[in-house]
C-alpha cells in the first residue's frame, strides 16, 4: 500500500458526518498495532483507548458529551476514547527494560506523571490519527465532552484519564465544512 502525504495531511479533514459503513474490530487492531511504534519518552506509552460500537456504550458515552457532538458522535461507527494511563511508569519495567531504575524517576512525582502522560499521550494521539488516515479512515476528533463523566462511564475503578475523543469511520465528504486556514511559515515558525 502506497500512503501519501495527501492521505496524510493534504487532503485530510476532520470529518463530522458519517456513511453507514462498519469498520470491522481487525481494522481496529491493526490501527493500534501502527500507532504503538511512534516514539515517546522513555518508550513510556501511555495511550489506553476504548473503541465505542455497540449501542449500549454509545448510550453511556453520549451524554457526557457537548450538545455539538451528540449527532455526529451517535452517527460515527466507532469513538475512541484515547486515555491517559496515570500509573503508565508502573509498565516501564516492561516497555523500558534497559534502565530498571525508570520507574523511579515518576514514583511520588504527580507533577511529573501528569505532565509526562499527557505529552506523551497527545503525541499518542497524534499518531492514532495518522494511522487511521493511513488505513483509509476518517477522523474527527474533538474535546467538547465532560472528562470526569468520561472517565466514570469507561474507566472506573482504574488510573486512566481521557485526553481527548476521536470518530472514526468512512466521512461523507458532501458535508465537509471549508477548510481552516493554517498560518503561514512565517507566522507559526523561526530559524534560529
Amino acid at each position: 500500500m502506497q500512503i501519501t502525504t495527501e492521505q496524510l495531511f493534504d487532503h485530510a479533514r476532520t470529518h463530522n458526518a458519517w456513511l453507514p459503513r462498519e469498520v470491522p474490530d481487525a481494522l481496529l487492531q491493526r490501527l493500534y498495532d501502527l500507532m504503538k511504534w511512534g516514539p515517546t519518552s522513555a518508550n513510556c506509552s501511555p495511550t489506553r483507548i476504548v473503541f465505542v460500537k455497540s449501542p449500549a456504550a454509545k448510550a453511556r458515552l453520549l451524554p457526557c458529551l457537548m450538545e455539538g457532538n451528540r449527532a455526529k458522535t451517535e452517527a460515527a461507527p466507532v469513538t475512541a476514547i484515547l486515555g491517559m494511563d496515570m500509573a503508565f511508569y508502573e509498565k516501564l519495567p516492561q516497555l523500558f527494560p534497559h534502565n530498571p531504575e525508570a520507574r523511579r524517576w515518576f514514583e511520588g512525582n504527580p507533577e511529573l506523571i501528569q505532565t509526562t502522560a499527557l505529552r506523551n499521550g497527545s503525541l499518542q494521539g497524534g499518531y492514532f490519527i495518522l494511522a487511521a488516515r493511513a488505513l483509509g479512515l476518517d477522523c474527527g476528533p474533538m474535546s467538547g465532552f465532560d472528562a470526569a463523566a468520561v472517565d466514570a462511564a469507561f474507566w472506573g475503578g482504574t488510573t486512566v484519564r481521557t485526553n481527548f475523543l476521536c470518530n472514526l469511520g468512512y466521512g461523507d465528504a458532501s458535508q465537509l465544512f471549508p477548510r481552516g486556514p493554517r498560518l503561514p511559515f512565517d507566522e507559526a515558525c523561526r530559524i534560529e
